[in-house]
């Protein structure tokens, strides 16, 4: 699962960023903008995908989507917003199309701005420049 999610975050470094990137696994060790969104899959399993930006790496993509130099820390709650809903989004499309458990997704919640201290069975986080976005996925048992 975390396969498709992490190559829709690349595409979002190669098409929106346009800067390069590597990926590492675990989660950031920065202060981040927390956002997540609930997935479930075909089969009815349910996960909880998290986005963990830091700061520098959310005013980057606000930069790109509305060209401002100095977002305030609600708009940088909105692109966390907008990037987790991209990103996710891109992934069930992923998944649709190789028929690699395809999921529904519902509707991206803001989390906290933080470390990052929530459970997770995998993570990857990728790094463009000093910046870092951290992608962690937790199967949720109801």
């Amino acid at each position: 699962m975390l396969t498709t999610i992490e190559k829709a975050a690349e595409n979002f470094c190669i098409h929106q960023i346009r800067e390069k990137h590597t990926v590492n696994d675990g989660i950031t060790n920065k202060r981040t903008l927390i956002a997540y969104i609930d997935i479930i899959t075909e089969n009815t399993s349910k996960y909880r995908v998290y986005i963990a930006s830091d700061e520098a790496f959310m005013q980057r993509v606000s930069f790109l989507f509305l060209e401002e130099n100095e977002s305030d820390a609600e708009t940088l709650k909105d692109m966390t917003l907008e990037t987790a809903n991209l990103i996710i989004g891109s992934a069930k499309v992923i998944a649709e199309e190789s028929n690699f458990n395809p999921y529904t997704i519902g509707t991206p919640n803001f989390e906290k701005v933080g470390d990052f201290d929530f459970d997770f069975d995998d993570a990857k986080t990728i790094i463009v420049g000093k910046d870092e976005i951290t992608i962690a996925i937790k199967e949720i048992h109801d």
